[in-house]
């Protein structure tokens, strides 16, 4: 089938583990642990990094093989990864820096590179899929790199909560339609992470016959991504990306939302936890004659190994689509993979579902087809 070549934004925790995770399964020999082992032909060790940007100090000029593991990146080194012969470029710093985290990004002093020069770095390299990869709070950066993206005709992934695959209000959308640039987000969902179960929870709640009164999840880590997120102006995208997730799955999100019923967002930073992620999730239902059922979980897991099984997965998909020269905003790609996509879904089985329908019209194979164990 070929390779499936990717371009970085932010060479940060999930780049490491991103970049860590296919040498890791070269060496396994097994997909132990993939959503799917398999998507249109394409398996992780089809993935050929060509690309990548960031501001930092640590990183621009360094091959990407040791970016990775430069200053504050924690991801712990878990596999060899050989020289890539891909140099970290200087990228654009705008709205990626909070100036509470200018000591741990240290951005570099050197001349930003204009956008027509990015497009051009892009085209040269060969990339199918860019991924952004920034800070929380990065919607300036972010738009501008689904700009570039959207003029060299690539596929641009959209990671974090800025909401670009899911708006039609700055024309980014219209432009990857027009030069058939795909567009998958927003915001990324966990494998087995605190949004899904919360998800999996409350629509389990619906599907009992039983009404969701209020809920919410509250969420520590130890990273830079919670110490960026400390920054209370850099969050509201955040919160209402995980907060309209879990009301989604409900009869009344509107209500819920209105009366403010529901709530899932970070909550704290707590340095020793490092890339460990712990979620306190809590729901009050009402059940069969007014009975009450209280719900409490506690979630530990490695919040990058939680992004990047997912990624793996959407990567593959947005280079299916970018060869199929499916542009702009792909409603049936986004939704069973990010929190805040184009389209809202009640469930992730629903989500599935549009999944695999959308691959069938493709003439596109997923394996193993989940919906089997249902």
């Amino acid at each position: 089938m070929g390779e499936v070549r990717v371009g970085i934004i932010g060479v940060g925790n999930i780049a490491s583990m991103l970049v860590q995770s296919v040498e890791y399964y070269k060496f396994l020999g097994s997909n132990e642990g993939l959503i799917h082992e398999v998507i249109g032909g394409y398996d992780i060790r089809d993935f050929k990094f060509v690309y990548a940007v960031d501001v930092s100090s640590e990183k621009v000029g360094r091959d990407l093989s040791e970016a990775i593991f430069a200053y504050p990146n924690m991801v712990s080194r878990f596999v060899d990864v050989p020289r890539l012969g891909v140099t970290v470029r200087m990228g654009r710093v705008m709205d990626g820096v909070a100036p509470h985290m200018v000591e741990d990004f240290k951005p570099i002093r050197l001349p930003e590179p204009s956008e027509y020069e990015l497009v051009r770095e892009v085209v040269d390299s060969g990339v199918d899929v860019l991924v952004n990869l920034l800070p929380v709070g990065s919607e300036e950066a972010s738009r501008f790199y689904a700009r570039v993206a959207a003029k060299a005709g690539v596929a641009f992934v959209n990671a974090i909560p800025v909401f670009i695959a899911s708006s039609q209000h700055d024309g980014v959308v219209d432009l990857a339609f027009k030069t058939g640039a795909p567009i998958l987000g927003d915001d990324i969902k966990g494998q087995l992470g605190s949004t899904i179960i919360h998800r999996a929870l409350a629509s389990l709640t619906r599907m009992r016959g039983a009404r969701l009164v209020e809920t919410y999840q509250l969420n520590i880590g130890g990273n830079t991504d919670f110490k960026n997120m400390l920054a209370l102006e850099r969050l509201k995208t955040k919160k209402e990306s995980k907060t309209l997730a879990v009301a989604s799955t409900q009869d009344n999100p509107e209500a819920l939302l209105r009366e403010e019923k529901v709530y899932a967002g970070p909550s704290g930073y707590i340095p020793f936890l490092g890339n460990t992620k712990i979620s306190h999730m809590y729901m009050r239902i009402k059940a069969f004659a007014g009975s009450e059922v209280e719900v409490e979980v506690k979630l530990k897991v490695d919040d990058k190994a939680m992004a990047t099984a997912v990624l793996v997965d959407v990567l593959r998909i947005a280079k299916i689509l970018k060869d199929s020269k499916l542009g702009g905003s792909i409603p049936w790609a986004s939704a069973f993979y990010f929190k805040h996509p184009p389209t809202p879904v009640k469930s992730d089985y629903e989500a599935l579902k549009m999944l695999y329908k959308g691959l069938e019209e493709l003439g596109v194979e997923a394996k193993p087809k989940l919906l089997e164990y249902y």
